[in-house]
């Protein structure tokens, strides 16, 4: 099976709940079968400003050292997609998600709209070139101009279509990335993503979840990765004060770990394919100083009892 059929196939159930109405999505999700169709699987990976490394083959290196198979970069022209894909051949390792960021698609101004969706194709082009997993798209931060929910979501029912199909002809997707309400307040919660993703009727239209968001805005790790399902296709990784999983006591030694066990018997509910990167502070702070060839290590063991720990 190509990439493109991956996609289209991995949303076969999105299309089956959409014919069953509202209702039967809502029963659907709530009651997922007690094992996934295909077992579940842990990649992990790293944003690649975060790995040590003077280029990257040392850092790709680097990452299968610590215990990953995958790096994860920002916004790809073409030409340096090319260039990435050749460097990173035979490693062993593979490209992640694109983290891009925000695109003007629920602007107030129907122009900067369109432009916006133009400018998420050019971004989407790079991922397809070096193999993404997708580009990540947060619809608006707190300090852009934006719709509000029912207009916003019908602007993008109204442009993601096209985005996504692009998106698929190109053997990548879009992934909605919702956000704590400190940093955005369009886009919070998994269940938020999936009704946009309903909307778009795409299979290139996509989600994500992080960890250090859903520990602020959701109730239930495990029951927000279970309902958004088979549009879960990149997950960040980050403790509950955005250092690495495993971390939060170096700084408050009095507050609780921040667990991933909920979240990740959720993923294999779902049997969940992709990667998991971290997008997190790995480097510490003037009173905890890190070594992140040391820490990085630490916290990949630490994610992997966590997910052995997640029984389904």
């Amino acid at each position: 099976m190509d990439r493109r059929e991956f996609l289209w196939s991995g949303l076969a159930a999105a299309g089956a709940l959409a014919a069953a109405g509202a209702a039967g999505r809502l029963l659907a999700a709530a009651a997922p079968p007690d094992k996934p169709r295909r077992q579940a699987v842990l990649k992990l990976c790293s944003q690649e400003g975060k790995v040590p490394g003077k280029g990257l083959k040392e850092k790709a290196e680097n990452i299968l050292k610590f215990g990953g198979c995958g790096l994860e970069f920002g916004g790809l022209s073409v030409e340096r997609a090319r260039q990435i894909k050749e460097e990173l051949k035979g490693t062993g390792v593979g490209v992640a998600a694109l983290c891009c960021g925000y695109y003007s698609l629920i602007d107030p101004d129907e122009a900067k709209r369109k432009d916006g969706a133009e400018k998420l194709k050019q971004a989407i082009q790079g991922a397809g070139e070096a193999g993404s997993t997708g580009v990540i798209f947060v619809p608006a931060f707190n300090n852009h101009p934006q719709l509000g929910w029912d207009d916003g979501l019908k602007a993008l029912a109204d442009l993601l279509p096209a985005v996504g199909d692009y998106a698929v002809k190109l053997g990548t997707r879009v992934l909605l990335e919702p956000l704590n309400k400190g940093e955005a307040r369009f886009l919070n919660r998994l269940e938020q993503a999936v009704e946009i993703c309903r909307a778009s009727k795409s299979p290139g239209i996509c989600l994500m979840g992080d960890f250090y968001h859903m520990c602020k805005e959701e109730k239930d790790d495990e029951q927000a990765f279970v309902t958004a399902g088979p549009y879960v296709h990149h997950v960040h990784l980050a403790s509950r004060i955005r250092w690495l999983p495993g971390q939060d006591h170096l700084k408050e030694p009095d507050k609780p770990e921040r667990s991933f066990v909920a979240g990740f018997r959720g993923l294999k509910k779902i049997g969940y394919q992709d990667y998991q990167s971290l997008e997190c502070n790995t480097t510490g702070d003037k009173k905890n100083p890190l070594d992140p060839m040391v820490e990085i290590p630490k916290s990949f063991a630490f994610l992997k009892a966590q997910w052995e720990e997640a029984k389904v």
